[in-house]
């Protein structure tokens, strides 16, 4: 039986909690007009908002949809503010526990975890599986298709409710699954919520605990819907997409992106999250280089400048760093 959660709904819309929400989601936000707007009365608001769930007739509302470019075009969907308030209030509640029965090489969208960690980790597998570049070392490298926008809603609360014995708290995580209306009926998560962060998180967890536990993968990383996995032996590699992608489309309702599908030696470069990877060093992806000079040339502020400095930092980019720090001075 899978450990519960021994938190109640009560925990959750409780205005402690509520308060301790708003906290973390007003940094970097307080100047905004609806933020603005809410903070001008909160304890009304959050008194309103605590009532309407206490009563149960809390209802979400509607997504203000908009694009970006990061590099690739990315639909966004934000909510209301109230709404946006309790997204953090349910994931201050429901992420520790949650985070728990993660496995310890997810790397996404955790405390003490990130791009920088998942990267370090890359290193050490390649040089345990290369025994320090003395043998082959292959990678498998997947990724999947259209992850956001494919999440079966019903499976994901499916497993859920496997953690979570409190109706209402179901209930209310129902509520907000169901509130993002893709163009496929009860299909997808809208990017831009918190929760979906988690929720995305708690869905994967089902493939890393296969991927672990049943397809006895020892070195194995996953951040978002990219993962890879090291072996000293190729064909065992190979005989595992076909495993993986049933997984995938019989648990899950999802597909491996084709075009995204490899298994390369690490000698020959494998790319995973912004680098391609050799057994000594790193250098910096193509399109990660161009779409970061694009930006400090639109926002050339030391703030910018800064934040890629030490991206740079992670990897064998000195002359870059050099040319970076000489022509925008600050």
């Amino acid at each position: 039986m899978k450990i519960q959660l021994f938190h109640i709904f009560e925990d959750i819309i409780e205005i402690e909690n509520l308060l301790e929400a708003w906290k973390e989601f007003v940094r970097g936000k307080r100047a905004k007009a609806d933020v603005l707007a809410f903070s001008l009365q909160l304890m009304d608001n959050l008194s309103e908002l605590n009532g309407d769930l206490s009563n149960h007739i809390y209802h979400h509302g509607p997504y203000q949809a908009f694009s970006v470019h990061d590099p690739k075009p990315r639909s966004i969907h934000k909510a209301f503010v109230r709404d946006r308030l309790l997204h953090h209030a349910v994931h201050r509640i429901l992420y520790p526990f949650f985070d728990r029965t993660f496995v310890a090489d997810s790397y996404s969208c955790r405390v003490g975890k990130g791009t920088h960690k998942a990267i370090k980790r890359f290193r050490e597998f390649g040089n345990k599986v290369g025994k320090n570049n003395t043998r082959t070392c292959w990678v498998l490298k997947c990724d999947i298709k259209k992850f956001f926008a494919s999440v079966d809603q019903k499976i994901l609360y499916a497993i859920l409710a496997k953690y979570i014995s409190d109706e209402n708290i179901l209930a209310l995580l129902q509520e907000i699954i169901e509130s993002f209306y893709n163009i496929v009926p009860s299909r997808g998560l809208p990017l831009g919520n918190l929760t979906s962060q988690l929720f995305a998180n708690v869905y994967m967890n089902e493939f890393d605990q296969f991927a672990k536990h049943k397809l006895k993968t020892n070195y194995y990383i996953r951040y978002a819907d990219d993962f890879v996995i090291f072996s000293a032996n190729r064909d065992w590699l190979r005989g595992l997409i076909p495993q993986i992608g049933e997984f995938l489309s019989n648990q899950l309702k999802l597909e491996l992106h084709p075009d995204k599908l490899f298994i390369k030696t690490l000698a020959s470069g494998v790319d995973f999250l912004g680098w391609v990877h050799f057994p000594d060093h790193r250098v910096l992806r193509t399109t990660t280089k161009k779409r970061m000079m694009k930006r400090i040339v639109e926002h050339p502020t030391p703030e910018t400048l800064t934040s890629y400095v030490g991206l740079l930092r992670h990897g064998n980019a000195r002359k870059l760093k050099s040319l970076l720090l000489k022509t925008n001075e600050f």
